[in-house]
């Protein structure tokens, strides 16, 4: 996961995303035929087709396997912006090994 915004799919909640990636210039964006997309993406490195997103969805479904509070019809947790990227950054910190490794050392630590 390289960036996220949250909202609702609207094309300024894409614009928003956009400006977290635009300086990536040595990339593809791969994206399904959302109008948006096409809009704001740059022509040359923007790849339109099912046939390349079935990993980003994939990736997608991880996700929210692994953090059951998106499901539709949860009761049990907030849904405010503020905790849905807080949990989204603790879910990417477990996610990544290197930074998970550091906080776990420093976890035992405090166990010793």
């Amino acid at each position: 996961m390289i960036a996220w915004v949250t909202g609702f799919r609207s094309a300024g909640t894409f614009k928003k995303l956009y400006e977290k990636v635009k300086h990536l210039k040595v990339c593809t964006f791969y994206t399904d035929s959302w109008d948006a997309f096409s809009k704001v993406l740059p022509r040359d490195r923007h790849i339109i087709g099912k046939r390349y997103t079935v990993a980003i969805e994939r990736d997608n479904s991880t996700v929210r396997n692994d953090l059951a509070r998106f499901t539709r019809l949860t009761k049990v947790v907030s849904k405010s912006e503020k905790m849905v990227n807080n949990t989204l950054k603790l879910w990417q910190t477990f996610q990544t090994a290197n930074l998970f490794s550091s906080l776990q050392q420093t976890f035992l630590s405090v166990l010793k």
